[in-house]
């Protein structure tokens, strides 16, 4: 069975991403997700306020 010659490359950018996230935790402490950003809570979103307003009909008092 003849063996499977390793791509240089592949393994440079393999070893450079093992570097970078290395050098990631030295500084942070932890590993920094660039995938799942959490958003802040001050900006504006829509659904969550169209979603609050479905509630307030029922909160309003009549008798007064």
């Amino acid at each position: 069975m003849k063996r499977k010659k390793k791509n240089k490359v592949l393994e440079q950018v393999k070893a450079a991403r093992k570097q970078s996230r290395e050098d990631e935790i030295n500084t942070h402490g932890k590993v920094i997700q660039y995938h799942n950003i959490l958003e802040t809570k001050k900006t504006y979103n829509r659904k969550k306020s169209k979603a609050d307003d479905e509630v307030l009909p029922y909160l309003f008092n009549f008798a007064a």
